[in-house]
């Protein structure tokens, strides 16, 4: 296994749909914009309710990437 150095990104993605799904978004994002995505942490889950039912997901993720050089 090679030696890298990975920088960390915390961000939350939110979902009308599942954590899953909120989670892809996040790292979707990120990928737009951030180079060598590697990994991926799930930090906390918590949601918005509107009228008794569950509106968004929110997932907070700890995501890696791999420094260039």
């Amino acid at each position: 296994m090679s030696e890298h150095v990975y920088k960390m990104l915390e961000l939350v993605g939110s979902s009308t749909k599942s954590t899953d799904d909120a989670v892809r978004n996040a790292i979707e994002r990120a990928g737009k914009t951030v180079r060598n995505l590697d990994w991926f942490e799930v930090l906390e889950t918590r949601g918005h309710i509107d009228k008794g039912k569950i509106a968004h997901w929110q997932v907070k993720v700890k995501i890696g990437f791999r420094l260039e050089g």
